[in-house]
């Protein structure tokens, strides 16, 4: 029998002998540690609260010690009224969607994980309960063994962002090798995830990105890195690309992007209208007219320049976490980290990422 100690808690797990595997027994954790979101607004309204309640782990379940997580754009937005329409109506909620961590204790159902595992994924961007407390729960196909060779810093600031990049490259786009690839933003995760995962694939990759990862980027495989700050980069760009991703998402980046696509390629940006018409009109009305707009844009593009466009979001996806754990073991996919904050500190951490004071990937730490 195996006792993982807690903080005062104590969870079980039973060695099977026949399959040398944890069985998982109910959780006996009821609550931990976590930073709360009890209303919108700046970093401060950001609560580090003791004790906060714990749910029962449903079968498919997967309760992680957490070691580090992420803060990703998506937890800033959200913090500040971003999803205001879904998050609203269940406040106080819990922000994070990537984890590095330990496995606690498993649902009825979960095979593949073991007690004491070290695992890393990402949650849904709708989930409620997030990864920032001292244990979090995410689904068996949202985990997956951490590799051995990074830390759970450099772990935690991998999944959200490259799971991202590869819903749309490998699930839209379906790029191949041979196939010439775009990034407009390479420089943030997502951007980079994606030129790193094309050139796995056999893929050419340029992309547009600040004068500060220029190096980086040609380091990770990219033929091409154009400084949108000094160059006139839709003329530096070379030829014409079968998939287009963009994750900046403006008017200007999105004409760019479909002008240099050849027929029959793929426009995809992340910064699809969904949340912002259901925040201005609410569920009811937000959502069929944001998906009107969808549909408008893509039987105008199809019809105009014969291309397919998409709004493309993160979707757990166990195969794609499976290639990214093996891709990040092999080092070839590494999202750099600029700056790690105790969890304590979590104001302080979502200020520098509003205030641009660190422009790369920001880690919590978990004692």
């Amino acid at each position: 029998m195996r006792w993982l100690r807690r903080s005062g808690t104590v969870s079980v797990g039973i060695r099977d002998g026949s399959h040398n595997s944890f069985e998982s027994r109910r959780s006996l954790v009821t609550s931990c540690r976590a930073v709360l979101l009890p209303r919108f607004g700046g970093p401060e309204v950001l609560e580090v609260r003791e004790n906060v309640n714990l749910p029962q782990l449903k079968p498919n379940e997967v309760l992680v010690r957490t070691r580090a997580v992420s803060v990703n754009p998506l937890d800033t937005r959200m913090r500040s009224g971003y999803g205001r329409s879904l998050f609203e109506p269940v406040l106080p909620l819990i922000l994070g969607r990537d984890i590095s961590g330990e496995v606690a204790a498993l649902g009825s159902s979960v095979h593949s994980l073991s007690v004491g595992q070290e695992v890393f994924g990402a949650l849904h961007p709708t989930a409620v309960r997030g990864t920032y407390a001292d244990y979090a729960i995410l689904a068996e196909d949202e985990l997956t063994r951490k590799p051995e060779s990074i830390s759970h810093v450099e772990a935690s600031a991998i999944p959200f962002a490259a799971l991202t990049a590869w819903r749309a490259l490998r699930c839209t786009a379906r790029i191949k090798q041979g196939q010439r690839l775009l990034v407009v933003g390479g420089g943030g995760a997502v951007g980079f995830s994606a030129i790193q995962l094309a050139v796995a694939v056999g893929c050419h990759v340029s992309t547009t990105c600040g004068g500060e990862c220029i190096a980086r980027i040609l380091a990770a495989g990219a033929e091409q890195a154009v400084d949108y700050t000094t160059e006139d980069y839709e003329a530096s760009i070379n030829g014409y690309f079968d998939a287009v991703l963009d994750t900046i998402g403006v008017p200007e980046t999105e004409r760019m992007g479909i002008n240099l696509l050849r027929k029959g390629g793929y426009y995809m940006t992340l910064q699809g209208e969904t949340a912002s018409f259901t925040d201005r009109y609410g569920l009811a009305v937000g959502l069929p007219v944001s998906m009107a707009i969808l549909l408008k844009k893509q039987l105008q593009y199809r019809y105009s320049h014969g291309i397919e466009y998409w709004w493309n979001y993160m979707r757990a996806d166990p195969e794609g976490l499976c290639e990214i754990r093996l891709l990040s073991e092999a080092g070839k996919l590494k999202i750099p980290v600029d700056k790690t904050f105790s969890i304590k500190q979590v104001r302080e951490a979502h200020e520098a990422k509003d205030k641009r004071l660190i422009p790369g990937k920001v880690v919590l730490e978990f004692d």
